[in-house]
């Protein structure tokens, strides 16, 4: 069995990077997606959706040097269950509402923003084993 998840969005906040005991690197971020659309009475919708993203390795130091929040990204990831629930981490708010957190670790990260937009200063893609930064012109979009 086989699942990946592709998500589009912007970065909520700078990426924090830490290291396992083994030494190897793992960098976290949010990132949220957005949707609007309008109901059949008219009334517009705007949906935000946000997951927390786990990077490792060689593509974790990379994220940890180039993106920052605002930057747009493009991740291509599994879904990571709470081991508790199988589903979301799912917590209280501040103020008493339940909340719920989307975990994806990522094996590709893309850059979306171009440079001096949303902080990055280059396009990456990365996989869990390394990552390589091809040049522009190597960038199907």
């Amino acid at each position: 069995m086989y699942h990946t998840i592709i998500i589009a969005g912007n970065v909520g906040k700078d990426p924090e990077m830490r290291y396992t005991p083994s030494g190897q690197a793992v960098t976290s971020f949010s990132v949220a997606t957005n949707r609007q659309y309008t109901t059949g009475n008219g009334e517009q919708v705007k949906e935000t959706i946000w997951f927390r993203v786990s990077t490792w390795g060689k593509t974790a130091e990379i994220c940890n040097q180039y993106i920052k929040k605002g930057s747009k990204v493009l991740i291509e990831g599994r879904l990571t269950p709470d081991k508790a629930t199988g589903g979301p981490r799912i917590w209280t708010k501040q103020d008493g509402t339940p909340g719920a957190s989307f975990e994806v670790t990522a094996s590709t990260v893309r850059f979306l923003s171009s440079r001096g937009e949303g902080g990055g200063d280059m396009p990456m893609h990365g996989g869990m084993e390394g990552a390589e930064i091809p040049l522009e012109d190597d960038i199907p979009f």
